[in-house]
């Protein structure tokens, strides 16, 4: 089942009021505290002269960064304004980016055809995606990896409503990132603690490595403490299969 319009219309709204510029998007932090630590979980399991695909790329901060770490990197979103920020920002780099539904079955195996087996990077997109649409992201991260592909999923924990709604709730309000979010009905957090690894096996994806994290944002509360957002992450391969 695809995403709604009103989903769909949510993001393309939030993208396209939001500035060009890293570090404008609330979750926009710097790859050293991002994609590069994931990529460290990630490698012992991945071949690295595969090209890897980042679901749900935004403007293409982490996306950049995974070419640096990848034979090729992809970068997809499901927002038509978000892949423009991506390309402005990409400035020659050897990257790549398109408009994406994950939820499109046969746009995903289109996609999966033209690269063959690839490596998946999905940083905290399960958890705010619809929930009849959430076994649809999860089986397109299975589609992407293949036999020969490996992913690295991370989603926010129920811990993180705790931190938003502190941060909701602080004197003056959200800061204005945050302020954003909630704006264009974007939902953080959404889903249950047990519902992803569910969603993951239900894909038929297997558990190679998991622990907990936070995922650091580039807002701060008010006393100046960086907002840092409880998470759970996972390197996964499709099926029993371990090796590279």
């Amino acid at each position: 089942m695809n995403v709604s319009d009103k989903y769909r219309s949510n993001w393309e709204s939030y993208w396209g009021e939001t500035p060009d510029g890293h570090g404008e998007a609330i979750w926009d932090a710097e790859p050293s505290l991002s994609a590069g630590p994931h990529s460290e979980l990630l490698l012992p399991y991945a071949d690295r002269d595969r090209t890897i695909v980042d679901l749900g790329c935004g403007n293409g901060t982490q996306t950049r960064y995974l070419a640096t770490r990848f034979a090729r990197a992809v970068g997809v979103d499901l927002s038509h304004a978000a892949v423009e920020h991506a390309r402005r920002a990409a400035n020659g780099d050897s990257v790549e980016f398109q408009q994406l539904d994950l939820t499109d079955t046969d746009a995903v195996r289109a996609l999966h055809e033209r690269l063959g087996d690839a490596h998946v990077y999905m940083r905290a997109v399960i958890h705010q995606s619809e929930p009849h649409a959430r076994p649809a992201v999860a089986a397109a991260v299975a589609e992407i990896i293949g036999d020969k592909g490996r992913a690295f999923v991370v989603e926010l924990t129920s811990g993180s409503r705790d931190v938003l709604q502190r941060a909701a709730s602080a004197p003056g309000g959200p800061g204005p990132k945050l302020q954003r979010v909630f704006h264009h009905g974007l939902t953080p957090a959404d889903a249950g603690d047990d519902e992803i690894p569910r969603l993951l096996s239900g894909a038929g994806l297997t558990v190679l490595a998991d622990g907990e994290t936070a995922l650091p944002q580039t807002e701060y509360l008010a006393d100046g403490t960086r907002i840092e957002l409880p998470a759970r992450w996972f390197v996964l391969a499709r099926g029993s299969s371990t090796g590279r």
